[in-house]
């Protein structure tokens, strides 16, 4: 499972790029309507849960596949009802917004915690869930929030979930060239 989650590092880098980016688009276009906001949402939840499907699939990302395919399929069925009912009252969004956010927070925790003798820096990878725990009770706790600071807030706990899964793939990638080294100057030394 190590060399298939090696092999496939870019995959979480991808899920962490398209987290990034929508922090960053939720940043820059702070003024954005809650339709506009719905639609954002459902297209990042959507692209998030395909390549977490992709990953159970394949198995080229750490944690158990599982986990990542009931993750992915709920990003994947709140993806796309964001997007075919992007009418959906702001309050009903953030419900499933904080939802969606725990949900895979939790995920991603219990992905680390099976993967912590497998792979090292797993703690980048329980931080990342963490991070999507506390942000949706924060969204459970506070949902009057205004408009601004609820954008505001979103594309903060994104680009920091996104970069804290680009670190993580990279350490993953690290880990991968390491063990191809090490197998590569084993077969060199039988060899001679």
């Amino acid at each position: 499972m190590l060399d298939a989650m090696t092999r496939h590092w870019w995959v979480l880098a991808l899920r962490g790029a398209f987290a990034v980016l929508f922090g960053i688009v939720a940043w820059v276009w702070p003024g954005i309507t809650v339709w506009a906001l719905v639609l954002l949402f459902g297209a990042y939840a959507l692209v998030d849960g395909v390549i977490a499907v992709y990953g159970a699939v394949t198995g080229s990302t750490a944690g158990s596949r599982s986990w990542l395919a009931i993750s992915g399929i709920a990003g994947i069925v709140l993806g796309l009802a964001a997007l075919i009912w992007p009418g959906i009252t702001g309050l009903a969004l953030l419900m499933l917004i904080a939802a969606w956010a725990v949900v895979t927070g939790v995920m991603e925790i219990v992905a680390a915690i099976a993967m912590r003798k497998e792979i090292e820096g797993e703690w980048l990878y329980a931080v990342t869930g963490a991070i999507s725990v506390l942000f949706g009770l924060l969204l459970f706790l506070w949902p009057a929030s205004g408009a601004l600071a609820l954008i505001w807030m979103i594309g903060f706990f994104s680009i920091l979930a996104g970069a804290l899964m680009i670190g993580a793939a990279f350490r993953v990638r690290k880990m991968g060239e390491r063990a191809g080294s090490t197998a590569g100057a084993g077969s060199a030394r039988t060899v001679l």
